[in-house]
């Protein structure tokens, strides 16, 4: 085969696991070649830039935070499963200090300003938080809670202030970015992937470069919450694709690195493997299309925990909707309200058929009303106006629930246990703390709609249900290493970041799929660079 470009690594996906592949490759020693379907960033550069990380890190200790290896290690165990190994999760609790450390080298800020309150993101006055349900109760059970989000400094969804220091870190470092470029085949030789097999729009007429790399910026944010416009949009990319681009051969001497993102933007895929998720808003870019995941499958590669799907349903901010209950179409809690977003949304999907309402009296949404502008960003107040937009009330619980659609008597005694519960002292069945337990005695009662918004795009921008998915390719958790359906370690092959089942695989908390990126492209660049060296081809251009 005649190759056009060559190089030690090839990584293909250039976002955050792609970066930190890239950039650990170039530091142990490696020539790098990067490809990306657009000009990089991908999901993690529209992300909201929080790093899960803990045990004591630098961050930690300017905000005056107490938190140990020990206590981070024993939480996620209860959050993570056995997505990963219990050595693989100690050896990440165990390197996240110096994980900080080297994402900072790399240029990007964090800041040691502590959010005093729970939240699902931070405001812009606050850079450390609670990202997780380290707080809820039956958490609280196994380990010390400790802030661990660290959200890169900047305003707004912070995920190019991550994303940006990395890709010029890279680049300054010798890091070769081929952009506009989409790989659809591995190249095997003898068994090992040897290099990877390209269309690129490299040699397309700078207007149609420019014009292709327009289009793509519009289908990246604007197309998460406009699905039609990116489809409408993915549909032109392809044309100037099919009319201008050319094949693009790339050999890799050592390895072959793949982080091109998950598949939530691929809907044969969801249907496929995750087909009670399809009606959120996928969070990710057209490049999160399971290309990287394909790429790895068609020759051979094992994949599990692909069902598993990350739905997210935000009801803080304001801190008194954790004090709120959440239940199902029988009126029926389904879960501790003070849990992580996704958990909550997970119980909606799978205990609810997709639907939930969220409970509350008139002091609980009176309270909320007020403490909502000092705690929210601007995107969560849409969100709350939103979720306001679906509120039934009632004079008593019977009314509210008959406003909903939820059973009456159902949700009538789902209120009388609560309160009495609380009335007794005696502990919440779902494991609520009493730190947010609160009674619902007031009228009127409000019922609002928390479940997957049906119907009309306005009601999914404005009360949205983000969801990513969480499977992938299996991979050898020392190396990164890619593995087929025998188990054993396809050569030459690596996988990171949301391509690979990874920490996050069973369960998602803010923060940790970026982390997982930093942790296994990191992971896959060392080790791709101690792959077998191949001698260039006599006839590689």
């Amino acid at each position: 085969m005649t190759w056009d470009l060559h190089a030690d690594v090839v990584v293909v996906g250039f976002g955050a696991a792609g970066a930190a592949a890239s950039i650990q490759a170039r530091e142990s020693g490696a020539e790098v070649i990067a490809l990306d379907r657009y000009t990089g960033g991908g999901a993690s550069a529209l992300s909201g830039g929080v790093v899960y990380a803990g045990g004591g890190t630098s961050v930690q200790d300017l905000a005056g935070v107490s938190d140990s290896v020990e206590h981070m290690f024993e939480y996620l165990r209860k959050e993570v499963g056995d997505a990963v190994s219990t050595a693989t999760l100690r050896r990440f609790c165990e390197e996240s200090p110096q994980m900080i450390e080297w994402l900072q080298a790399h240029g990007v800020p964090f800041d040691a300003s502590l959010c005093p309150y729970k939240t699902s993101y931070p405001s812009n006055r606050h850079y450390l938080y609670y990202s997780g349900s380290e707080a809820a109760g039956e958490f609280r059970a196994v380990a010390k809670p400790a802030p661990r989000g660290h959200r890169a400094k900047g305003k707004g969804t912070s995920g190019k202030m991550l994303f940006s220091p990395l890709a010029s870190s890279a680049l300054s470092s010798g890091v070769r970015l081929v952009p506009q470029t989409r790989a659809f085949s591995l190249v095997v030789s003898h068994g090992r992937v040897v290099g990877v097999e390209c269309r690129s729009m490299r040699r397309a007429p700078a207007r149609i470069r420019m014009l292709h790399r327009r289009l793509g910026m519009l289908s990246a944010k604007p197309g998460i919450y406009a699905p039609q416009l990116r489809y409408l949009l993915e549909r032109r990319l392809a044309h100037l694709e099919k009319k201008y681009s050319e094949v693009l051969r790339v050999e890799a001497r050592r390895g072959v690195v793949l982080s091109a993102g998950g598949f939530v933007a691929d809907r044969a895929m969801m249907k496929e493997h995750a087909p009670k998720y399809t009606g959120g808003i996928a969070l990710g870019t057209a490049g999160d299309d399971g290309s990287g995941i394909t790429l790895a499958t068609e020759i051979g590669a094992a994949t599990d925990k692909l069902g598993n799907v990350s739905a997210w349903r935000f009801i803080v901010p304001p801190v008194p909707f954790l004090g709120s209950l959440l239940v199902d179409r029988e009126g029926k809690r389904m879960i501790d309200e003070s849990r992580y977003g996704a958990a909550l949304g997970h119980a909606i999907v799978e205990q609810g058929a997709g639907r939930g309402w969220l409970l509350a009296d008139a002091d609980l949404v009176r309270e909320a009303k007020k403490q909502l502008p000092s705690q929210s960003t601007w995107f969560q107040r849409v969100q709350n106006a939103g979720l306001m937009r679906t509120a039934k009330r009632g004079d008593t619980i019977e009314a509210a629930a008959r406003a909903a659609g939820v059973d009456p008597s159902g949700l009538r005694a789902t209120v009388e246990e609560h309160n009495a519960a609380i009335a007794a002292s005696s502990a919440d069945p779902f494991g609520k703390h009493d730190d947010f337990r609160t009674p619902a005695l007031k009228a009127p009662f409000t019922l609002f709609d928390a479940g997957i918004p049906p119907g009309s795009t306005v009601a999914k921008l404005m009360n949205p249900c983000p969801m990513l998915t969480l499977g992938g390719v299996v991979v050898d958790e020392e190396t990164g290493g890619v593995k087929d359906t025998s188990g054993s370690t396809i050569p030459g092959l690596f996988a990171a970041g949301r391509t690979a089942v990874g920490l996050c695989s069973n369960s998602y908390v803010s923060g940790l799929s970026l982390a997982d990126c930093i942790f296994s492209g990191r992971r896959a660049g060392v080790h791709a660079t101690k792959g077998e060296l191949r001698a260039v081809d006599a006839d590689a251009n």
